[in-house]
């Protein structure tokens, strides 16, 4: 492993983690920071300590940005274990109620999952980390209480069945931000009217992250570092790419000063984007543009400190 230094590094960008079973999105975030000796790491978004899968994880000045990769759509893989009820939706969870699962139901399973796809309303789980008064609603649920969640409106872009063996059903889902996907199976369950709770989950992807960049395990990355904090570094993603789909400007230092002093600009040129990549004349990403419906430019995202 690498030798670390005595204090803690500043360095900044993003990496995909592929995060383990069995652990929490917080401890795994914790063991990369203490890998790369790094300062100050944020994830994006929660993982179940049952789910692996892709963890995108900001450091240093990234982290200004995790909100819209937070935001970004996400797939899933998972398997549905049908039978079976439990009391936090997925396999960890103690078994609250039993159907028998009949021919008929897998008969349905197509036709079903079909009327998930769309816009569609989800009510959080009680084991989940959203917060109750300030209090996440997993603590509440493990001292047997439960609060009023009100219903939030997610949308499921696709759900396709990759397998069908015995009661587990394989599924891809690609879906907007915010959806449970235990919520979604054991909603799939209640209408086959069999019940159902997640045996496997893992997120392929947030965005981009985790298809057009490469994820690393944690054993991966102690194995990289034994070449090197250099080679280590080398896994991780400028902050830019989380915004590859917008277009990109070339800015001179007045009008960025005025972008950092708070102040919004108009472009010379008509643009159609209401976001942009905002870089200055020595092709360093300053950060992210917001057009506003007046035609006016601000710094929606600023990166550089």
């Amino acid at each position: 492993m690498a030798k670390k230094n005595k204090s803690n590094r500043d360095i900044h960008g993003l990496l995909v983690l592929d995060k383990s079973i069995g652990l929490s999105s917080n401890h795994a975030l914790q063991r990369v920071k203490r890998l790369f000796n790094a300062k100050k790491v944020g994830h994006t978004g929660t993982l179940d300590p049952l789910a692996s899968g892709a963890l995108v994880l900001c450091f240093g000045r990234a982290t200004k940005i995790s909100d819209h990769v937070m935001g970004a759509k996400k797939s899933y893989y998972t398997v549905a274990k049908l039978g079976e009820q439990t009391e936090t939706a997925d396999k960890e969870g103690q078994v609250v109620a039993t159907a028998e699962v009949k021919q008929q139901h897998i008969d349905m399973i197509e036709d079903t999952v079909k009327l998930f796809v769309g816009d569609i309303n989800q009510i959080p789980p009680m084991y989940s980390a959203i917060k109750k008064d300030g209090v996440p609603m997993y603590k509440l649920a493990r001292e047997g209480k439960q609060v009023e969640r009100p219903s939030r409106q997610v949308r499921i872009y696709s759900i396709v069945i990759n397998s069908i063996q015995d009661n587990k059903i394989g599924m891809t889902v690609h879906c907007s931000k915010g959806t449970y996907i235990r919520t979604l199976v054991e909603d799939i369950g209640a209408k086959l009217g069999c019940l159902a709770h997640v045996d496997e989950l893992r997120r392929l992807s947030v965005g981009e992250f985790g298809l057009a960049y490469n994820m690393y395990t944690y054993e991966q990355l102690e194995q990289i570092s034994a070449d090197g904090i250099a080679a280590l570094e080398r896994t991780m993603l400028p902050a830019e790419v989380a915004f590859y789909q917008y277009p990109q400007f070339e800015m001179k230092n007045g009008l960025l000063l005025s972008l950092e002093q708070g102040r919004k600009i108009r472009f010379p040129e008509a643009i159609s984007s209401k976001y942009m990549r905002i870089y200055d004349t020595n092709r360093v990403f300053r950060g992210l543009g917001e057009q506003k419906d007046d035609g006016f430019v601000h710094f929606s995202k600023f990166y550089m400190s």
